[in-house]
């Protein structure tokens, strides 16, 4: 397959990366509209590591104009690694031409624009995935398949944490405009919240609380996920660390008779605690999230597979949680869901 990435920032160079260890794929254009990102592939970007910071471009056709990328008819499948807002029209565009794409998260910042997105790849008949990585990370992965077996009975309680700093590495830190981004919940919260989505499926109703930066918009929120039962899950995100924190993901599961945590603080980072036995790591599906989500896309791309393990009519949903969870947090009482 022919790929094209589109954005070339730190989403755009994690894609890049990862396509380059595809078998039967090879990137061979890229478009920025931005010079000054391609004059310097060498200034750190994100606040993860994983992105290329050895980039050879050359045999790469550069682009600065999306749709001339794609008059080229030379593509199979793009990477979209652009601001949130832009997730839309380029996604209805590439699949109009027929195209395959893996979209960045969120899938959108309305439910509206996903109905649309979803409505193009039925139209078009080519494969739409958003690039939920939290899925197929290799200890969220586990998680999910040690709570689909019962191995250790039913989840009684789980609490999620992702954390870190306001993001500040794009040169016009467009995170920081709510029109752009959709701000603090639909940009980094939105792992944990789609994560409890797929594991749990949707709750009845959420009920989150939440504190803001001066601008108005929401800096730390946390928000508890109601299933009418009597499990707790909850998850929190924050934009409002201390620029030397860095970054932080976590969990907590406690399980009838194991407890399942993932914490950096502790030697190993993710253990299972059972009741009878002692604590153990469990193995592992090698790579990251980001390599494993590439790999099922291209899979599926290439008629290889079925689109499983998250498709269009999920990450709508998933916005739609979050969305409702901003509501909460907006009117201090519960929002239905369903």
């Amino acid at each position: 397959m022919k790929i094209g990435v589109v954005g070339f920032g730190f989403m755009g160079r994690m894609h890049f990366r990862c396509w380059q260890n595809v078998e039967d794929a090879q990137v061979a254009a890229i478009c920025e509209a931005n010079p000054a990102v391609l004059e310097d592939l060498t200034k750190p970007t994100g606040n993860v590591d994983g992105a290329a910071t050895e980039i050879d471009l050359s045999g790469i056709r550069i682009f600065d104009n999306f749709d001339a990328m794609l008059e080229t008819g030379e593509l199979d499948a793009i990477s979209i690694t652009l601001p949130s807002f832009l997730h839309p029209d380029f996604t209805e565009k590439a699949l109009n031409r027929g195209v395959h794409v893996l979209c960045e998260k969120p899938m959108a910042l309305t439910v509206e624009a996903c109905d649309r997105m979803a409505a193009a790849a039925d139209a078009s008949g080519k494969t739409l995935m958003i690039a939920h990585c939290i899925r197929f990370w290799p200890e969220y992965a586990k998680v999910k398949e040690i709570i689909d077996s019962g191995e250790y009975g039913a989840v009684r309680a789980a609490a999620f944490r992702r954390v870190c700093a306001a993001p500040g590495w794009t040169d016009d830190n467009w995170f920081t405009d709510k029109s752009k981004s959709g701000g603090m919940p639909i940009d980094l919260h939105i792992h944990d919240t789609d994560y409890v989505h797929y594991v749990f499926g949707l709750p009845k109703s959420v009920r989150s609380s939440a504190t803001r930066f001066a601008n108005g918009m929401t800096g730390h929120m946390v928000t508890h996920y109601d299933y009418g039962d009597n499990k707790v899950i909850t998850a929190e995100g924050s934009w409002m660390m201390s620029k030397s924190f860095g970054f932080e993901m976590s969990f907590m599961i406690a399980l009838d008779k194991a407890t399942i945590v993932l914490d950096a603080a502790r030697d190993p980072a993710f253990r299972i605690f059972p009741d009878d036995g002692e604590p153990f790591v469990p193995e592992l599906a090698p790579g990251d999230g980001y390599s494993r989500e590439i790999e099922h896309f291209a899979r599926v791309a290439q008629g290889d597979e079925e689109l499983s393990v998250v498709t269009p009519r999920q990450s709508r949903d998933t916005v739609r949680l979050v969305l409702a969870e901003e509501k909460s947090a907006e009117t201090g009482g519960p929002v239905i869901v369903q």
